[in-house]
Order: C-alpha cells, then structure tokens, then sequence
C-alpha cells in the first residue's frame, strides 16, 4: 500500500463511540460529543462508511446491510432508530413490542413503529411512520432487549389487551403465557399499577380468562367463541386413549361427555399422508369411546354458533357411550 493511500484509508477510518444500543446506534449529539462534527458524519455517510437511518440517526453501513436480510432485525433496526433520539423518556411498546417478543398477534401488526413517551414531555403527535401513546412508565414495566428499550412482556400484554379488541388482547396474552415470557401474577401487577387507565377493566377480564395451554391464535379464538357460546369450558392439551393405551394429546376436552375437539390450521394437513393419518386417529379416538369434532378458523370465527351445536350434539352422543376409558 502506497504512503498516501495508506494515510487516505486512516483519514477515512472514525473510532465510534460505545453507546450500547442495538447495532451500536449514534445520534448526532453523541457523535459532536464524541468530536466527530456534522460536516464529518456527511462525509463518512457520502463514502458509504456510516448510513443514516432515520433522522440525526446513523449506524454503520455495513452492519445495516447485515440486519437488513432478517426480518426480525430489519425491525430492530427500525425501532432502535425511533427511540434513540428520544432519551429515556420513550421506549418501544404495543404492538412493535409484541413482535419483538414474538408474540403472536391476531391481526397482522401496523407498519408504524409503537412507542410510549411519559406525559408532560411529549406530544401525542406521532411523526410518519411512528405511532406514539403518552403514558405513565413505572421503572418496573420498563426492560431492555437487544439495547433497545422497550415495555416489558407484561406491560405489553396489558396495554394491547385494553387498547385492542378482546380477541387480540387474549391471543397476545396467551401467547406470551405460553412462552413463560410473563405470568398471571406479574399481568396483574401491571393492572393494579394503573388502576384508572382507560380499557383496564377488559384488560383484567382478558388475563383472568387468559391461559398458557392455549397452543395458537386459533385455539385463543375458539376458547373464547365456546365461552361466548355457553359452552361449559374444556381442558386443554389432555392426553386421551383406550383399552389399548394412550392414543394422543388432544386440543380440547369435555371429559364429563366424551367429547373431544381439534382444531384445523391451514397447515395441519398438508400432504395426503398426514391427512389419512388424522382420520386413522380420529377412528381410534372414537374406538376409545370419544366423539370427535373437527372446526377450522373460518367456522369458529364465521359460524360460531354452528361449531357449538355441532359440540352440542356430540356431548348427547357421548352421554350414551360406555364409561370412560383412560384419559391422562
């Protein structure tokens, strides 16, 4: 390497500052901070060394290129780029949360990133492509993941359950139970730190009826439709058989009418041999003295009623069935 190409290459290298954040985020005040001037980030932005990812923003070009093949880091980045110029006094919330967690949502989640900014500071009005809830953020419903700040999975849970309908609020909840990401406890902690919060009490009633054995958004809904339904509630996940051993684990059941239903994911039965492999389980499921019910997301949101009094009439059948025969 010549001499001046060598002093070019370190004119043109800049040690940035740690600053913790996911992908090592710099703003323009840490940057001036650190003595690098604006007219010096432009420079290393022009040759391709730093990009600006949202305004007063930047992180390294070649990390950004990475992220940018992940779906789950593209939002990282996103959101990290949202709340860096914010201080701490905003942190990533709500729906954008929630996919952070992995949660399952019900709906497919907005294109804006979330964000919850504490009252008296902030405006409610949201910038493009944000959108912003002023609320109060006690120290224990605050965490970080990945350097990002955010809602814990407990106060995300809560603030998606009394903001959205019931449905949404109770397939985030059971969906963050059944990843152990929260519990019962720690959802009604949230509740209880914020007693006058507009949509609590839908809040309180989702995580009471909320439950970790629920196994998707699909199973969440129909729990929800055989309530609505005056249905008696089923178990959930209970392995069941007969005379000749334990058959399988099934989604629900009514243990006191022989009664069992399955839900049917788009994916459930995706090639033949897995679909003539339910049947042959559904034979030996009613071998073993069992009714078996079969729905799918279009009935049990569509025509609620009608799933019900299909399980209806499967509870009078099993009454006359012999007595039960094992069921874990």
């Amino acid at each position: 390497m010549s001499v001046p190409t060598g002093m070019l290459a370190a004119m043109e290298r800049v040690d940035l500052p740690q600053t913790g954040r996911f992908a090592n985020m710099l703003t323009t005040a840490e940057a001036l901070s650190a003595g690098i001037s604006s007219a010096r980030l432009r420079t290393l932005v022009k040759r391709g060394q730093l990009r600006q990812v949202s305004r007063g923003v930047y992180v390294s070009a070649a990390l950004a290129e990475q992220l940018q093949r992940n779906a789950g880091s593209r939002l990282a980045l996103r959101a990290a780029s949202v709340v860096a110029p914010l201080g701490h006094d905003a942190v990533i919330s709500h729906h954008t949360a929630a996919q952070m967690y992995g949660l399952d949502l019900l709906d497919y989640p907005p294109d804006e990133i979330a964000i919850t900014r504490i009252p008296g500071l902030a405006s409610r009005k949201s910038r493009p492509g944000v959108r912003a809830h002023v609320a109060a953020l006690p120290a224990q419903h605050v965490t970080s993941r990945r350097g990002i700040p955010l809602t814990t999975a407990a106060r995300t849970v809560v603030d998606l359950a009394r903001t959205s309908s019931y449905a949404a609020g109770l397939v985030v909840a059971d969906s963050a139970l059944r990843r152990k990401l929260t519990s019962k406890e720690q959802l009604c902690a949230v509740i209880a730190d914020c007693p006058r919060w507009s949509g609590l009490q839908q809040a309180a009633d989702v995580v009471a009826f909320a439950d970790a054995l629920a196994e998707s958004a699909l199973e969440s809904i129909a729990r929800m439709a055989f309530r609505d339904q005056g249905l008696p509630p089923p178990e959930l996940q209970i392995y069941v058989g007969g005379d000749n051993g334990i058959v399988g684990r099934v989604d629900f059941l009514w243990r006191q009418y022989r009664t069992i239903a399955e839900v049917d994911g788009a994916k459930k039965y995706d090639t033949r041999s897995e679909a003539m492999y339910q049947l042959r389980r559904d034979a030996r499921l009613r071998d073993a003295g069992f009714e078996v019910v079969h729905f799918s997301w279009r009935e049990i949101t569509e025509m609620p009623a009608e799933v019900a009094a299909s399980i209806r009439a499967a509870f009078e059948r099993g009454r006359q069935r012999r007595s039960p025969g094992p069921v874990a």
